[in-house]
């Protein structure tokens, strides 16, 4: 399978680049994530970038209160394996000073930063030394006074159009545009809208999504529905959790459509009245062990003589478990059969040997 694939024809949008990562276009849909430190300080900011890059984190945003943050960039951009993009709100002077510190790209929403005036000062920035600029709407923050007889999701459209008129007007067009909300339909029907008026490369999320357990599965509908029609250039899986859980969930995402191949996959059974061993903890610690892994193989974890010995075939390497043994197999072949206190270590020997 190649690194990229689509499942549909993708929509055409306009290519930008962010830092060294092409967004748009044909290039893969990227995965992206938020810091979670105090952007203030400089070695806890860099250390997470560094642990969610390894991770698979293309590109990161970090956010930016007031001028010291602005002014910490320098550092954090200076030792940042990957492409860096300041979140700005309220004083287009941080926009400004984090322009000046380096940063790849913006996420801004221009009607918030002041009048048109400061709103030219930060583009002519950002012209000059080709960062785009993503315009982020968010669902909860539209002014309750913007249209307030119209749908949600159409709101959030012509509230960036608007954004993206003033910018065009600027003569500046390393867009980027983002319109997130809580509701997945209401969400799904901006995308679906905008991707008709515009061609400018399109962030997925579902904002305030939660904690995993019910965030992943929000944003993956969200999110996957609109990949699933070839909507979208690059994602984050918002959540309320260590931000390493968001690069994993994101690629998730992208492996199940397969758009992306990266990591392991897992295939194991839910366990049943036919499972004569604990599939669900050996499956959990297989799971684990596999965080590590950037490589796409399939492996496969089954407790059962009904579908296990099948499954298990069509992975690369994978284990039929049954009460007291196991047999390991990999790509169809049988390999040899296991006692079952040695079913989590001889698989995975079975996976490094492989």
């Amino acid at each position: 399978m190649t690194e990229y694939q689509s499942i549909t024809r993708r929509r055409k949008s306009k290519v930008i680049n962010i830092g060294g990562v092409i967004v748009g276009g044909e290039a893969p849909v990227s995965v992206q994530s938020m810091t979670k430190t105090d952007t203030r300080k400089v070695s806890e900011t860099v250390a997470q970038i560094k642990e969610l890059a390894a991770a698979g984190c293309e590109i990161i945003r970090c956010g930016v209160p007031d001028m010291e943050a602005a002014e910490a960039l320098r550092q954090i951009k200076s030792q940042s394996p990957i492409p860096v993009i300041a979140d700005i709100h309220f004083d287009y002077r941080l926009a400004l000073t984090a322009i000046a510190s380096g940063v790849d790209g913006l996420r801004i929403n221009p009607g918030n930063i002041g009048d048109a005036e400061r709103v030219k000062q930060v583009v002519v920035a950002a012209k000059e030394r080709q960062v785009p600029i993503r315009i982020g709407v968010n669902g909860g923050s539209l002014p309750p006074d913007f249209e307030p007889m119209k749908p949600l999701h159409q709101r959030m459209v012509d509230s960036a159009m608007e954004q993206v008129r003033l910018l065009e007007s600027l003569n500046f067009d390393l867009i980027k545009i983002s319109l997130k909300a809580f509701d997945v339909p209401e969400t799904v029907a901006a995308y679906r809208m905008i991707s008709s008026m515009v061609d400018y490369p399109l962030h997925l999320g579902m904002t305030e999504a939660g904690t995993p357990r019910t965030g992943i599965i929000r944003s993956a509908v969200g999110i996957g529905a609109l990949l699933a029609e070839g909507i979208g250039d690059t994602i984050r899986v918002s959540l309320s959790a260590n931000p390493r859980e968001e690069i994993v969930a994101g690629y998730e995402i992208l492996k199940s459509l397969d758009l992306r191949q990266r990591g392991a996959v897992l295939v194991s059974c839910p366990s049943c009245s036919r499972t004569e061993v604990d599939i669900v903890g050996l499956a959990e610690r297989v799971g684990d062990a596999l965080l590590v892994i950037d490589k796409p193989i399939r492996v496969a974890v089954m407790g059962c003589a009904v579908n296990g010995p099948g499954e298990a075939r069509d992975a690369d390497v994978g284990i039929a478990c049954g009460k007291g043994q196991g047999i390991l197999f990999r790509r169809g072949e049988k390999v040899r059969v296991v006692a079952e206190p040695e079913f989590f270590t001889a698989l995975l020997n079975e996976l490094k040997n492989f």
